[in-house]
């Protein structure tokens, strides 16, 4: 008995000691890998910070090749759906031709605090935010206008800050163009509509559709269509790797990542659900001071890319391009951000060609 107790004790010591080995090769190659990607580029930059916002903390990068590129501000969707943990991966891809500033909006990523999740979001809000962090990059980054590139929740938000404040910005770049939350979800109906005829499941998804009155329970039908009919958001995956580019995440440490998992997203859905978010409704509102660029997928009903391609034709602005991903749902940033990339580098030329004579 003695004896057996001996081994299982040498069994387990050495399983410890093998773990323990195992941990600390883990953590020096997760270190050698966040080294790498928290190098600054040669004649670049490199940094994330807090930026006192309207008396919160809000975090964001700013990575780029060349200071002397355009400043582009990304903005994520949701709302309240930060990238952060995984966007550096396909950002990085255009930081030749701009200085890309990533933001973790309001109480979400890693600007979440649990303190603020009293704090009632509002339309009034959001545009005091978004003007407050234009302004300091701006001021931080020496210029005088950015571009705005948002995807989803952002590309809404993104045009609302452009249509308020046109003098501070060059550009905006819409993705998985939202136009109204209201129309979208109707829409969305009248597709799935179509696709669930002669499929009794699929038309009980359907009648738990109710965008007069948005839901948790409409959104869960609203996804479980769109993966049975095979639109989500994800469908094809990520053409990189997405478990590498969270182990060697440069901004990421230990105590972030259990903060992540700790959000409370309440805060959000209260905003998702109420008429605050049809205040940022662009319906009726076309006229754009600066060039306007669209980038949809031609399968996305996430944000109907039909009624993003008939907001476009409506748009008045110095210039106007839509690109169309063909096969592409609302994932197109992280499914193909190599061809993602490849058009906002045409878009970046075409920028350089409106501004510089």
């Amino acid at each position: 008995m003695k004896r057996t107790g001996r081994s299982v004790l040498t069994i387990c010591t050495r399983a410890g000691a093998a773990l323990l080995c195992v941990t600390a090769a883990l953590l020096v190659i997760r270190f050698a890998g966040k080294t790498i990607n928290g190098r600054t580029p040669g004649g670049g930059i490199n940094e994330s910070m807090y930026v006192e916002i309207n008396g919160t903390e809000q975090w964001v990068s700013i990575y780029g090749e060349n200071t002397a590129n355009p400043v582009l501000l990304y903005l994520h969707g949701g709302p309240g759906s930060s990238t952060s943990a995984i966007d550096y991966a396909f950002t990085r891809k255009w930081a030749d031709v701009y200085t890309v500033v990533t933001w973790d909006q309001r109480n979400c990523g890693k600007s979440f605090h649990a303190e603020q999740n009293e704090t009632v979001l509002t339309k009034e809000l959001f545009m005091q935010d978004g003007k407050a962090l234009t302004e300091f990059l701006l001021d931080y980054m020496g210029r005088e206008k950015l571009t705005i590139l948002g995807h989803s929740w952002g590309s809404c938000y993104g045009a609302n800050l452009v249509l308020a404040y046109p003098e501070y910005y060059d550009c905006f770049i819409g993705t998985g163009q939202l136009v109204d939350i209201a129309e979208d979800e109707a829409a969305f109906k009248e597709e799935a509509l179509k696709w669930a005829q002669g499929d009794a499941e699929a038309v009980k998804l359907v009648e738990q559709l109710t965008p007069g009155a948005i839901s948790m329970e409409h959104f869960a039908a609203k996804n479980a269509l769109l993966k049975k009919y095979g639109y989500d958001m994800m469908v094809d995956g990520a053409d990189y790797n997405l478990i590498s580019t969270i182990f060697f995440h440069p901004y990421y440490s230990i105590s972030d990542w259990i903060k992540y998992f700790q959000r409370d997203m309440g805060v959000y859905l209260d905003f998702l659900f109420s008429d605050e978010i049809n205040a940022f409704s662009l319906k009726g509102r076309l006229d754009y001071e600066v060039p306007y660029f669209n980038i949809n997928g031609d399968r996305d009903y996430q944000t109907n890319f039909k009624l993003a391609q008939a907001y476009f034709d409506q748009v008045r602005a110095p210039y106007k391009q839509m690109f169309v991903m063909k096969d592409t749902t609302h994932g197109l940033l992280e499914s193909k951000s190599e061809l993602f990339s490849d058009i906002l580098h045409e878009i970046a030329a075409i920028q350089k060609d409106l501004f510089i004579p």
